[in-house]
């Protein structure tokens, strides 16, 4: 194929924009799906995307385009939106030279959009302003193109609009990609390499990697290395999306497709790496990392017999998603299982709703943490992921710990609203400004702590849906943060220990002793719950034995016979802790409860 004839875009947009509606659209136009099989969200094909709404998972489709007698290839890749994928992202974004950038004509430009807007542009990439759903009522088509004009400083007469829904504008948006987008270059003659931007795994095939070839061409039967992995492999099979895998014999510089490697070892795959001719290896592409995990949390089976299973199972999520680590730890209360990083809440979400769906697992999820940089008396610093870890209040110097810099875009009327939460979130406020019309954005910084502790759903609350947010990762900073552990009958739970904020550690404390008081079932004997932090009891409740009426049987006479009976329980409850039957077996639905916020 001709590099002039073909055009690499992406679309980018905020979560429910209807970036998946109008690929659906393109793809019904270039009848690059036939009209009996197409549906809503083709592009989005798992189970959980359908049922979101939201693209977890980015799709590549090759689309064949005529205008003015000449046949052109279009190759879109549908990304996520959503902050916790960034960097899938902006890999996607490398392998394309233009994108789309669509925003809701009913909503305007939303924090989110101007994060992956500015990758766009870092990457040096020709930017398409379309404004969608202009079929809506409530649709503000003039206003909005003034806050786009403001955002990316194009003329009024760049702008598209189109919809979704109708197909109204859409040929016309095709068009201006093929008029507006440069065709693909090509650096190095001899040799090949390309960018993988995202893989999956398949049980006969291995690893399948998508790239987008950059230079020279992969042909089927081809020795191939992975750059940063280090590892070789042979191109078993190569193709293009159409959306399903289309094999063709081979895929050259300028085109989208796959390549079937065989792998089944996991962690060699990874977005962002370069695949290269093992025999004539081209340098690297620039500006590959690894994606690194900023949320922790501990998964462990309902039934220790899944043990083995669960391993399988993080084995095969890992072959389809690099992004996530997992480790395996013991805990004495909950018994084995995995420590896991992610990127994010949404992405802890996923993965663990992907293991109860697709491998039928019932599972016990800790409260998510985060990375804590501690030096100690001695003047040892280490790293700790995981709460239980954390050390003991008097033996700590100094404690950091991540901050992130956030935008949220909110209407002006509901800024009082989200100021106390702000507070109460440990947010250092900076410049607020005025971004379009009835619109303000407020720069802030905040403790990644505080950022999961709900921040975002009460942000949404508190703006009745209105505000917008995007973040991104900042530095490490001093943290005044302490380890609050529960004790229950004098010994301390581990799945329930957390690192809070010292200024909220009595309230804390109330709330998680409460809410254990609440939930656990009475013992044989009087058992205390207790919340401990910085060396000494901050919360306590005693949850009464649970008794039998002894006396029950017993009728007339003197009140002596009664009083004797329930001494003589007295003292058959004192043995049982002397015996070391003081134990309390803490059922699983408690864990259940207990992880659960907001119950």
């Amino acid at each position: 194929m001709e590099l002039s004839r073909i055009r690499n875009f992406s679309i980018i947009a905020h979560i429910d924009h209807g970036k998946s509606t109008l690929a659906d659209r393109m793809l019904e136009i270039t009848h690059t799906i036939e009209k009996r099989k197409m549906k809503a969200q083709v592009l989005d094909s798992m189970e959980l995307e359908q049922e979101r709404g939201i693209t977890i998972k980015m799709q590549p489709v090759r689309m064949a385009y005529r205008w003015n007698n000449v046949e052109y290839v279009l190759n879109l890749i549908d990304t996520p939106g959503h902050i916790d994928f960034t960097y899938e992202v902006s890999r996607a974004l490398k392998a394309v030279e233009g994108c789309i950038l669509l925003v809701d004509a009913t909503q305007g430009v939303q924090a989110q959009t101007l994060t992956t807007l500015g990758m766009a542009r870092d990457a040096g990439l020709k930017i398409i302003p379309v404004l969608s759903k202009i079929d809506s009522p409530l649709a503000r088509i003039e206003e909005i193109k003034d806050e786009v004009i403001k955002e990316i400083g194009c003329s009024r007469e760049d702008i598209l609009t189109c919809s979704g829904k109708t197909g109204e504008g859409v040929e016309h948006v095709l068009q201006q990609i093929i008029e507006r987008i440069p065709a693909p270059k090509q650096e190095f003659d001899k040799g090949s390499r390309s960018l993988v931007f995202d893989f999956q795994y398949s049980n006969h095939r291995g690893v399948i990697v998508y790239v987008r070839v950059m230079d020279g061409k992969v042909e089927k039967g081809d020795q191939l290395a992975f750059s940063a992995a280090g590892e070789k492999c042979f191109a078993l099979e190569v193709g293009t999306f159409s959306p399903e895998e289309t094999p063709k014999p081979m895929i050259s510089a300028g085109e989208i497709g796959y390549i079937v490697t065989g792998i089944k070892q996991p962690g060699i795959a990874s977005v962002g790496d370069t695949v290269v001719d093992f025999k004539n290896p081209l340098p690297a592409l620039p500006g590959y990392m690894s994606p690194k995990p900023v949320v922790w949390a501990s998964i462990f089976p309902e039934s220790q017999d899944n043990f083995d299973l669960l391993r399988q199972a993080l084995g095969r999520l890992r072959l389809s998603d690099s992004a996530f680590t997992h480790e395996e730890e013991s805990s004495g209360t909950m018994g084995r299982g995995f420590r896991c990083g992610f990127l994010g809440m949404l992405h802890l979400e996923i993965i663990t709703e992907r293991l109860r769906r697709e491998f039928n697992l019932d599972l016990i999820v800790t409260t998510p943490s985060i990375t804590y940089e501690v030096t100690d008396r001695r003047g040892v610093t280490k790293m700790c992921y995981s709460p239980a870890l954390f050390p003991d209040y008097g033996e700590i110097v100094s404690t950091r710990e991540p901050w992130v810099d956030i935008t949220i875009i909110t209407p002006p009327d509901y800024i009082n609203g989200i100021m106390p939460v702000l507070y109460d979130h440990e947010a250092v406020i900076g410049n607020t400004e005025n971004f379009g019309d009835h619109r303000a954005a407020i720069h802030l910084e905040m403790p990644l702590r505080e950022l999961m502790r709900g921040f975002f759903d009460k942000i949404k609350s508190v703006s009745s849906g209105f505000a917008s947010m995007s973040y991104i990762i900042g530095g490490m900073r001093d943290a005044d943060v302490v380890r609050l552990d529960l004790l229950v009958a004098d010994e301390p739970v581990i799945a329930f220990t957390r690192v809070v904020s010292t200024r909220r550690v009595e309230l804390e404390a109330d709330q998680a002793v409460e809410k254990l008081y609440n939930s656990l079932p009475r013992q044989q004997f009087a058992t205390k719950i207790q919340g401990k932090a910085m060396g000494r009891i901050i919360s306590s409740k005693t949850l009464s034995a649970l008794r039998k009426d002894v006396t029950g049987y017993l009728y007339g006479g003197d009140v002596s016979r009664k009083n004797k009976l329930l001494d003589q329980q007295k003292e058959g409850k004192k043995r049982l802790l002397e015996r070391g039957r003081g134990k309390v077996n803490i059922p699983q639905d408690v864990f259940l409860k207990m992880m659960k916020s907001g119950e």
